[in-house]
């Protein structure tokens, strides 16, 4: 297998503790996607890292399939819960944190715009998608070990994931340490797995 791959994607880093997590052996491809014409082009017409190229040549794209696979492929470690209305809280969690990285990508775009081109409005938007769905995720997680239930899931890397992002770039600005004081303890406890420290965010 081959991930295609940006050091700096939330979503591939997702993948990538999957993967570790998992014991899952795969060949790593850094790419730019940034140019129209890049070599994920051939295997994920959208373009998008992370995008994973399995053994017989079949291509897997967006993270949350990636890692539903990935999770079905190896019976160590399950991430994903076999039990449906488990299995949908730790997608739910997913959802949201998703969600907020998604949000906080759209004010990071748009602060590469030129500034006569940029809109505050729509910053101001997506900020407040940000506050709110921090403020849900701060909320529910209280102080509580895990994200869901009483063991690590899915749920937490895609949590650490989305902090760690938001850590890496700020977006508008951001000081989310400053506000949501069980994340933060969260996240100190997440980076202190092997595989999200040796995966943190760079360029």
């Amino acid at each position: 297998m081959k991930l295609y791959a940006s050091l700096a994607s939330p979503y591939t880093r997702k993948v990538r503790i999957v993967l570790a997590e998992k014991h899952i052996d795969c060949d790593l491809e850094v790419v730019d996607v940034a140019p129209v014409e890049n070599p994920v082009n051939e295997h994920n017409p959208l373009g998008k890292v992370p995008t994973l190229v399995l053994d017989d040549g079949t291509a897997l794209y967006d993270s949350r399939v990636i890692v539903e696979f990935l999770d079905n492929a190896s019976p160590a470690s399950r991430l994903i819960p076999e039990n449906n209305r488990e299995r949908v809280a730790v997608r739910r969690w997913e959802a949201l944190a998703d969600g907020v990285t998604d949000a906080g990508l759209l004010v990071r775009y748009e602060s590469l715009r030129p500034k006569s081109e940029q809109s505050a409005d729509w910053v101001a938007k997506q900020m407040a998608k940000i506050r709110r769905g921090l403020a849900r995720l701060d909320a529910d997680l209280g102080t509580e070990d895990w994200c869901h239930g009483d063991r690590y899931t899915l749920a937490d890397i895609a949590l650490g994931c989305c902090l760690g992002w938001l850590d890496f770039r700020k977006p508008g600005g951001l000081d989310w340490r400053a506000e949501y004081s069980n994340l933060v303890r969260h996240y100190g406890r997440l980076m202190e797995h092997p595989e999200f420290a040796a995966t943190a965010p760079r360029v």
